[in-house]
């Protein structure tokens, strides 16, 4: 057995990675167990390489619109395997620049599957060989996997999972999406601009249904434009699967009704890998698929903590890195440590239109008892939109109407998963609605509609 570690984190995905190079940062002793990519499925198989998808789908909009630009275009073709080539060579550049910072940063890699063993003690199996470390403190970094439902199991040829939908060796004619979160939807924007006719199954009254309302029906009005079939409150109860087609039968409002898709890919959320890690061996506690932890991401076992999506939600890899940060600051005695603000972690969803959001919904907000003011501004009202061709989107804001706590904020339109820090920097300063109408926006730029809208809370938009 080594010589112990001061930490030792199993998973090298954003929550891992980050938290090992903080861990070194503050002079601790660390060594990072992953069992199969650097960077887990974020920068492998989730986040990086489907903005690569997205990015040439958007291209591939923009070209067939060069008209209404004063561009004339000639015939305009894809090679959907080169597109999955491009994403793929992207998420192996990063992995290994990730590769690279826990090196620079003397972080001890371990390839292998790790195991709690109890006490302070993990079993690493590579193979046939077998390794035990230990270490003071042990933080599981294991992430999580794509939910499967009874019956309509992905198979990897008819009815995909996130991995199958990246790497297609055409683009089917025909796609039903089970599930309109995050992950579903960019999945569906991506294969719709590439021509498929796709299809969107939700379970909920509305998609999206994490965001407020009204960023919801503005979705869906989009995606209704673009092509796509939106079908919600509803439920795939079958799949019957041909050679190469599957038929689902879909139950809306009691009645069931049947349809036939080249492909299905299911995206109806995902549960933390708990497995085969050694739990069993520790008083750890786990709740529906995930690891309870305390604010400092403790667990019930001494000098074990868990960080990230098999923690539990909010399921994002910023929310995992800084997990992580606050976890090793903890270990070290760093002053000043907060615990996560749960309400200031935004989330992008990166569809055409793009939605981002922070905060409470105004539903939220007033189901918490608060008294609200609420401030819209559509980009139809912006100039620089406008030049863009994208006048389409809204900016929503939620104040408390007692104190001026900004208390959500929701976006819907072009560019807004970059916009939205804008309010969670607010957030995390405690901003009231008096800073931020104080607050100079550059012209033209699209985030003029983020001051606007707070200014229409207070009656005092300018441009609508």
């Amino acid at each position: 057995m080594s010589a112990a570690s001061d930490i030792l984190i199993i998973g090298g995905g954003p929550g891992g990675y980050v938290t090992a190079i903080r861990a070194a940062q503050l002079g601790l002793k660390v060594t990072l167990v992953e069992r199969e990519h650097l960077g887990g499925i974020c920068l492998n198989w989730g986040c990086i390489p489907t903005k690569a998808l997205l990015r040439s789908a958007e291209i591939l909009t923009h070209i067939q619109h060069a008209e209404s630009f004063g561009l004339t275009v000639g015939n305009v073709s894809f090679d959907v395997k080169k597109i999955a080539e491009r994403s793929r060579k992207i998420a192996g550049q990063l992995s290994g620049g990730v590769k690279h910072l826990l090196k620079k940063n003397k972080v001890e890699v371990v390839d292998g599957h790790a195991k709690l063993l109890g006490k302070g003690k993990v079993e690493v199996t590579k193979g046939d060989q077998k390794t035990e470390l230990s270490a003071k403190h042990i933080i599981i970094a294991t992430g999580a996997r794509a939910r499967a439902l009874p019956g309509l199991e992905p198979d990897g040829k008819l009815v995909w999972t996130y991995k199958e939908a990246m790497v297609p060796d055409s683009v089917p004619k025909s796609l039903l999406v089970v599930g309109s979160g995050a992950i579903g939807i960019e999945f569906a924007s991506f294969y719709r601009a590439l021509g498929a006719e796709v299809t969107v199954v939700e379970v909920m009254d509305r998609i999206l249904p994490v965001e407020d309302e009204d960023i919801s029906a503005l979705a869906k009005k989009a995606f209704e434009k673009q092509g796509m079939k939106i079908i919600t409150g509803a439920v795939v109860k079958k799949l019957d699967r041909a050679a190469n087609s599957v038929t689902a039968t879909i139950e809306q409002g009691g009645k069931a009704t049947e349809s036939t898709f080249d492909r299905v890919i299911m995206a109806v959320g995902i549960t933390g890998n708990i497995e085969n890690i050694g739990l069993e061996n520790t008083k750890v506690k786990t709740e529906k698929g995930h690891i309870k932890i305390n604010p400092w991401c403790a667990t019930d076992e001494a000098g074990v903590y868990a960080i990230g999506d098999v923690a539990g939600p909010p399921w994002l890899a910023h929310k995992a890195s800084h997990e992580g940060v606050i976890c090793v600051e903890k270990i070290a005695g760093v002053k000043d440590v907060h615990p996560l603000n749960v309400g200031n972690i935004p989330g992008c969803t990166y569809c055409t239109p793009q939605v981002a959001s922070v905060g409470l919904t105004e539903a939220k907000a007033k189901a918490a008892g608060k008294q609200v003011r609420v401030g819209k501004f559509p980009f139809i009202g912006n100039g620089k939109a406008i030049a863009l061709g994208e006048p389409d989107g809204l900016c929503k804001v939620i104040f408390d109407a007692k104190t001026g706590e900004l208390l959500g904020a929701h976006m819907i339109g072009a560019e807004v998963t970059e916009m939205i820090q804008g309010y969670v920097v607010a957030r995390t300063l405690e901003s009231t609605e008096k800073e931020l109408m104080h607050t100079v926006f550059p012209h033209p730029t699209i985030s003029e509609v983020m001051h606007e809208a707070v200014l229409d809370a207070y009656g005092r938009a300018v441009h609508i």
